[in-house]
């Protein structure tokens, strides 16, 4: 068969024509290579997490959840945001990854920090509590994945003015009860004087009486000013038998009031107490909790070494 060279020129037009219809395989494998390995990642991370949790390594798991911060706060090192790129994988299971690693994490915390207990009150959430005894006060939150305590700002403020008001030998509502009881001490001399405001008011009355039978066209301002005044002083009488009236309940409620101030200014003594006996200071205190992200997983290191030496 005879081939003309129009035929054979059309032949070739279309071959490259299919060519270039079809797909690079090249290039195409390019991105999927750049897909399959990040999918590789994100699966190599979930993978290191339930293997460290199966393996009870708690060290890695902090790591794992947080690397920047892990790597800034005990390897000195730079920010960088990348560390913590598969996350968001895990962060509906941090509920579950937190009660897991509580458990270790409270332990240590007993014995660095006696004088708190902890409830957890849902599924990876800690209510802590300060002390065991009576009326103890709910005082924040532990948050377990970042090895941190959350108080709240009310109850740390009374601790903390609690420290303040020491060297004064006052307490925290010291203030406020003696401007409690000068109150009712202020009502206890109404009711004493009962009687003398008694004979004020008869006195004041004649006095009124006598008042409204003078009749002077030149006196009359000076008059009506002596009477105001008079009826002034019985206004002011009747409003002082008003309070005495009411001075007893008062006087009740003001007792159930020191009462209540009292017996918190007890818990604040013993919270101020626990605190000197575990870090002499409260300024102590306040920096190892600053510092205890870094205590606790230097802990964990330490014990991993001991474990690794001893194998």
């Amino acid at each position: 068969m005879q081939f003309s060279k129009f035929s054979i020129i059309i032949d070739c037009k279309e071959i490259i024509m299919e060519k270039q219809n079809q797909p690079d395989l090249e290039k195409q494998g390019q991105p999927t290579r750049a897909l399959t390995k990040r999918l590789q990642q994100k699966l190599d991370y979930v993978t290191t997490v339930r293997q460290a949790i199966t393996a009870g390594d708690d060290r890695l798991i902090y790591e794992l959840i947080d690397g920047d911060h892990y790597h800034q706060a005990l390897l000195n090192e730079e920010p960088d945001p990348t560390r913590n790129a598969q996350v968001d994988l895990i962060t509906d299971v941090y509920p579950a990854i937190s009660h897991y690693l509580s458990t270790k994490l409270i332990d240590y915390l007993a014995h660095e920090y006696p004088f708190f207990y902890y409830e957890e009150t849902q599924l990876g959430e800690f209510q802590i509590y300060f002390g065991n005894w009576w009326d103890r006060r709910r005082f924040g939150k532990l948050n377990v994945l970042k090895v941190a305590f959350e108080f709240s700002s009310e109850e740390y403020n009374k601790l903390q003015k609690t420290f303040e008001l020491a060297p004064a030998h006052k307490r925290f509502n010291t203030d406020r009860i003696q401007q409690i009881s000068a109150g009712s001490d202020q009502l206890q001399k109404l009711i004493d004087a009962q009687s003398d405001r008694d004979a004020q008011k008869e006195e004041l009355r004649q006095q009124l009486k006598e008042n409204g039978q003078r009749n002077s066209l030149f006196d009359s301002g000076r008059i009506k000013e002596e009477r105001q005044q008079i009826i002034d002083q019985l206004t002011k009488l009747a409003d002082e038998d008003e309070q005495a009236n009411n001075a007893h309940a008062t006087m009740k409620d003001n007792e159930a009031k020191i009462l209540t101030l009292s017996k918190e200014d007890t818990i604040l003594a013993y919270e101020k107490q626990a605190i000197e006996n575990a870090f002499k200071s409260f300024e102590n205190f306040n920096e190892r909790n600053r510092s205890l992200y870094v205590d606790y997983l230097t802990t964990l290191i330490g014990k991993a070494q001991v474990a690794a030496d001893g194998e």
